[in-house]
């Protein structure tokens, strides 16, 4: 069964909320969090995106970038934009976005059930990503930044939950991307057992929905630290939704050109495998094995053939059908990782963000694809498999500031 404890949050105070509260780290590049964030001293970003306090030729990954995220962090803590709790507690958080809601709960998860395999995985880590994460958590001692995870939904969960969204929260701002935000702290102490009881006697296992890299990271980082011995960095800060209430975006993509396939050609080798159809319009896949691809200035609905996939939880993902079937054979786009010919682009952007990249003359072609469901990435880690990369777009995305873990005190 699963471990999952309150803890002493450094947090905003509550009319600093709104300006402390940033966007995740990997959301946006340096120029964009820059500009987002220009005139607001409060903003996390100088925490977790440091680079932007630095000249642009600057190494990001240089040491002094990773003290400078600490020291920002310090200076809020210093002016008292951010202070500790006095006790450790669960958090309650809330996002709407678009009229979907979704509640979690915000703790700290153990390294331990990461090592052995209760935490589940769907998605390899690149190194170098991985390493700046770890750098952060050695140089701060923090878990700036928590991860997104979720569990089977417990009946019993839901009703604590309930109650105490039934009171009025902590923080209930609306973020320039329209996404509301609620916050509540869990200061009963007895309610506070009782979710870790829950958690310990009806959670059997968390999936990672958002964030492998800040878990690898978390967790080796608390392993590094912790040395065996007990104590905060045995443990690292997350956000648990209940299953049935996450929602996964489209990841869509996009290819710079046709591998040497005039669009004509193209289409003639596409439709041996699907069945391809004109559309007058944008074409939003609306279920499973059934793409949008846009071509030319033409946008095609394409459906896969019977016999092009096999039903594997591997083999039946749409991203699996389009990179067999198309992608590697007629596209020739090799590792996904690390092919320069290929992007992905969230569904959160549109499909007027695929006709524009096409339409540039950036990308060449441009394919949507039907989103992965929940049911499915817990099929894919049950099985202790991983999927291609870039399969899962979840929104509303966390703000990052709200709640920090300190992994000494």
């Amino acid at each position: 069964m699963s471990t999952f404890i309150p803890f002493k949050a450094y947090r905003p105070t509550k009319h600093n909320a709104i300006a402390v509260a940033s966007r995740p780290y990997d959301v946006l590049n340096r120029e964009e969090a820059l500009e987002e964030c220009e005139g607001n001293p409060l903003s996390f970003y100088h925490v977790i995106k440091p680079e932007i306090d630095f000249p642009v030729e600057h190494d990001h990954y240089a040491p002094e970038i990773y003290r400078k995220g600490k020291e920002n962090f310090d200076r809020l803590v210093q002016d008292g934009v951010m202070v500790q709790d006095a006790a450790a507690q669960f958090y309650v958080y809330q996002l709407n976005m678009n009229g979907h809601e979704q509640t979690g709960l915000v703790g700290c998860c153990a390294i331990e059930d990461y090592f052995n395999n209760i935490i589940k995985k769907h998605e390899l880590t690149r190194p170098d990503k991985e390493e700046d994460r770890k750098n952060h958590i050695r140089y701060s001692r923090l878990n700036y930044e928590p991860v997104l995870f979720s569990y089977p939904h417990v009946a019993a969960l839901d009703e604590l939950v309930g109650g105490i969204i039934a009171q009025a929260p902590e923080y209930d701002f609306t973020s320039d991307d329209g996404i509301r935000h609620k916050f509540w702290p869990v200061g009963d102490g007895a309610l506070n057992d009782r979710i870790q009881q829950l958690f310990e006697s009806d959670v059997p296992k968390i999936y990672i929905a958002d964030g492998h890299h800040r878990t690898s990271a978390g967790a080796l980082v608390g392993k590094e630290l912790s040395n065996g011995q007990p104590g905060p960095a045995n443990y690292f800060m997350a956000v648990l939704f209940p299953d049935n209430q996450l929602a996964i975006q489209d990841y869509n993509r996009v290819v710079k050109d046709l591998n040497g396939l005039t669009p004509a050609a193209l289409l003639e080798r596409v439709a041996e495998n699907f069945e391809v159809e004109k559309q007058a319009s944008q074409n939003r896949p609306e279920s499973l094995h059934a793409f949008g691809m846009y071509l030319d200035g033409q946008w095609y609905k394409l459906t896969a053939k019977p016999g092009t996939y096999d039903d594997t939880p591997i083999g039946e993902l749409d991203v699996t059908i389009l990179t067999d079937q198309i992608l590697a054979p007629l596209l020739g786009i090799g590792d996904l990782r690390t092919d320069k010919r290929i992007d992905f682009v969230g569904g959160i952007r549109g499909l007027g963000e695929l006709e524009r990249r096409v339409d540039s003359g950036e990308m060449a072609v441009a394919f949507a694809l039907y989103p992965v469901s929940m049911a499915q990435l817990i099929a894919i880690a049950d099985n202790d498999l991983i999927m291609p990369p870039k399969v899962t777009w979840f929104e509303p995305k966390l703000r990052s500031g709200l709640f920090v873990y300190s992994l000494e005190d």
